[in-house]
């Protein structure tokens, strides 16, 4: 059952901003507060206060907590159905073709002392410098049947192409991503079952590679000391946003997995300069953005990194920084755009919870809220964690949740 719409018929205006891993736990720092609790969050509180606050599960337990599964649920597609490991995801947005026979697998640059995982990121390792390193483990490990691609800072690919040779992966590979196992030991988190021998003798191989890189050496403590191979998988097949949903999508990121989920629905990617995927990134750049893509789009989707990074890192202060920049330069602006465009409706939630105790990705529920038409206002007033579970409204099957959101009915 649709909604009814007013003079702009049909065409109805949406927005989803996505504040990466902002779900969280109460924090002894905060008074026992969530993040978003602590927030000052004046304009996603107005559209709670406006719409429907309630609680998703976008990450089965069946498949990790990574944002590759929960946005692929939060765009309304059932991972369990689609998911096939996030690199290949990611070799989507930088315009890799893969066979139906090719494997892809991330690779990370990361800062590995005395075998305790320091920086799952060798301290943002530049894109010049990590393109660097890419090229020289290409020229001493690749071949045709094994690829490296750069990508952003860190953020790089690995292309396996076997042909019809032995299948190198499958349900009994084991493999950790690095974000999950900051400050920890990394023996225990070592890919394993088919094909671990075969990554760890990779990421063995990569560390004299990376040590004679003299640009990666000046960095001292902050160089990146091997690589970390994870999320390898095959060529997803998703059916077209616009045949599922009869929408037009248009994706503001500067992460390759959001770039690359864009690609394989048909959405528009759209680059923003000044968005980092990081803490510095402009905030207000992508809130412009996001207004300018509503001309052309029924849907633009925002996703902002920072909120995820803040806990990576375990500060729960540069979290509520990056919430209430989110909430000040793109949720407030946007908002106020959309309410010109007629007849609309406007979705924040994070994808999946990010503790800012562990520094690591979560399983469970996360809060959204909406408002817009057809929409009656509920109860709470509030954006946060404790009004979403007051919330009557549910959805276990956080892939539900889109199509509700497109063109269902919401009573408060």
């Amino acid at each position: 059952m649709g909604f009814k719409v007013g003079k702009g018929g049909d065409h109805v205006k949406y927005v989803l901003i996505i504040p990466d891993g902002c779900a969280d736990e109460p924090q002894q720092s905060l008074d026992g507060r969530t993040p978003l609790q602590a927030a000052r969050l004046p304009h996603m509180d107005a559209i709670a206060a406006a719409g429907v606050v309630g609680q998703a599960d976008n990450t089965p337990p069946a498949l990790p907590s990574g944002s590759d599964v929960a946005t692929m649920s939060l765009f309304g597609y059932d991972p369990l159905r689609f998911h096939t490991g996030r690199a290949p995801i990611e070799a989507a947005a930088q315009g890799i073709t893969l066979s139906p026979t090719d494997w892809c697998i991330r690779c990370n640059f990361v800062t590995v002392a005395n075998g305790v995982m320091q920086s799952f990121t060798a301290g943002q390792i530049p894109n010049d410098i990590g393109a660097s390193l890419i090229a020289d483990l290409q020229r001493s490990l690749g071949s045709p049947t094994c690829e490296f691609f750069p990508g952003v800072s860190y953020r790089n690919l690995i292309v396996l192409r076997p042909g019809d040779g032995p299948v190198p992966f499958d349900t009994s590979t084991r493999t950790t991503p690095p974000h999950d196992i900051t400050d920890q030991p990394i023996a225990p988190h070592l890919p394993g079952g088919l094909g671990g021998d075969f990554l760890r003798d990779l990421m063995e191989r990569s560390e004299p590679i990376l040590a004679a890189n003299a640009s990666n050496h000046a960095r001292g403590e902050q160089a990146a000391s091997q690589i970390w191979l994870w999320g390898q998988g095959r060529r997803p097949a998703l059916e077209p946003f616009a045949s599922r949903f009869a929408k037009r999508g248009a994706m503001i990121t500067a992460v390759d997995l959001l770039r690359g989920l864009a690609n394989l629905l048909g959405w528009t990617n759209i680059r923003v300069p000044g968005a980092t995927g990081y803490l510095d990134t402009d905030y207000a750049a992508k809130g412009r953005y996001a207004i300018e893509a509503l001309r052309d789009h029924d849907l633009v989707v925002v996703h902002v990194e920072a909120t995820d990074e803040a806990s990576h890192e375990g500060s729960a202060h540069h979290k509520i920084e990056a919430l209430e920049r989110i909430d000040a330069d793109i949720v407030g602006p946007v908002h106020a755009a959309l309410k010109g465009h007629g007849d609309y409706r406007i979705l924040v939630s994070p994808d999946h919870p990010t503790f800012v105790r562990t520094k690591t990705h979560s399983y469970g529920f996360v809060p959204f809220a909406l408002c817009g038409s057809g929409i009656t206002a509920g109860q709470q007033t509030t954006y946060d964690e404790l009004a979403a579970a007051a919330s009557g409204h549910r959805f276990p099957a956080g892939h539900e949740l889109m199509a509700r959101f497109l063109s269902g009915p919401w009573n408060g």
